[in-house]
């Protein structure tokens, strides 16, 4: 075989395809998280999530097959590479929140981010003939960043006690604080969660 082992000893290491195929994918993750942690960080959050779509583009063009088995929901899956993706951006979207540029909580914001980010990266390599433009990507995340982030630290049309809650929530995370004991920042976060929570408090 072209890996230079017997069949035998694939099934024993990996169980069966689908093992395989969880195992190439969980490969994919490593290799992608390597490429983020090498991306270099900026004093600019923003910029460097403008720079962490492209990112992440770029290495589904250049790993298409592999992205696929990445990202492409298979029955009866037991890769936690899609998940794994999922939770990257955060670090990056909690200090986006310390600054006052984001409108909605990190994990919402890496959610709707990354789900666009994937689907039009799945489209390009699906159907290329049809997602040719290659501004289509930017105009893509320009609309999803536009929902996001905010232009100024507080939006005229924003709840303010839930835009300094998101920001004191995003720097508790980043740096604490000494002034509390842990329980008591424990506790503070936590009622942060409930001011930021969308919907009606």
């Amino acid at each position: 075989m072209a890996v230079g082992v017997s069949q035998p000893v694939l099934y024993r290491l990996f169980g069966d395809k689908r093992g395989l195929l969880d195992a190439v994918a969980d490969h994919g993750y490593e290799r992608y998280a390597a490429l983020k942690a090498a991306q270099e960080r900026t004093d600019d959050p923003v910029a460097d999530l403008l720079a962490g779509w492209d990112g992440h583009m770029a290495f589904a063009r250049e790993n298409p097959a592999l992205y696929q088995l990445m990202f492409t929901p298979r029955p009866w899956s037991r890769s936690t590479a899609r998940d794994r993706v999922f939770d990257l951006p955060e670090a990056t979207l909690v200090r986006c929140a310390a600054t006052g540029a984001l409108r909605v909580g990190p994990r919402t914001a890496a959610q709707l981010v990354l789900s666009a980010t994937v689907g039009i990266a799945l489209d390009h390599i699906a159907r290329p003939d049809l997602f040719d433009d290659p501004a289509l990507s930017h105009r893509m995340r320009d609309a999803v960043f536009s929902h996001v982030l905010a232009e100024t630290g507080v939006q005229d049309d924003a709840d303010p006690l839930r835009t300094a809650a998101l920001r004191l929530h995003a720097q508790l995370l980043l740096s604490g604080t000494e002034a509390l004991e842990p329980a008591e920042t424990t506790l503070l976060l936590r009622w942060l969660e409930r001011i930021t929570r969308p919907g009606p408090a």
